[in-house]
């Protein structure tokens, strides 16, 4: 009889030992898939994006930027859109993407100095990007901002890589 209960207490602490690990790996890919690659941006006619700051973590492949409207003035009016660049190439940048006219989204789509951007989308519209990571460098300053006509120097926030 004790050995029957030396072997039962045995398997029990096996049986503890491999819920225990398995809840751990369990955990460790909950954690894994938590690692967020994608946030919303929101916009309004006060000519600025919630929030107004972005993290991007560098263990992200690509990382999404979505766009909603939730103004209420006119397209004509009150476009905007979502440009990342280097904050050096800020000025730059919003600039020739004025200049771009609203055709082409007010983006130069032959500025190497844009890293991503959005379509323009007026009250009601959403849009979104996908880039590469890759592509940009920890410890670097970005920019992102709006660059239809007149906002892009109230309508701006930062990107960093984490």
């Amino acid at each position: 009889m004790h050995q029957h209960h030396q072997r039962f207490n045995r398997l029990r602490h096996l049986l503890c030992a491999g819920v225990t690990s398995a809840v751990l790996l369990g955990m460790t890919a909950g954690v894994a898939q938590a690692l967020d690659c994608s946030i919303t941006l929101q916009t309004d006619d006060a000519l600025r994006f919630l929030p107004s700051h972005i993290v991007v973590p560098t263990q992200c492949k690509d990382f999404t930027v979505k766009l909603t409207h939730t103004g209420y003035l006119p397209p004509l009016a009150m476009s905007h859109n979502w440009v990342l660049t280097k904050k050096s190439d800020l000025d730059g940048v919003a600039r020739t993407g004025m200049l771009a006219g609203a055709e082409a989204h007010h983006v130069d789509q032959t500025d190497k100095r844009v890293i991503a951007h959005t379509k323009l989308i007026g009250t009601g519209e959403t849009t979104s990007v996908t880039f590469a990571v890759a592509q940009l460098k920890a410890g670097e300053p970005y920019v992102f901002l709006c660059t239809f006509a007149g906002h892009s120097p109230i309508m701006r926030g930062t990107l960093s890589v984490q």
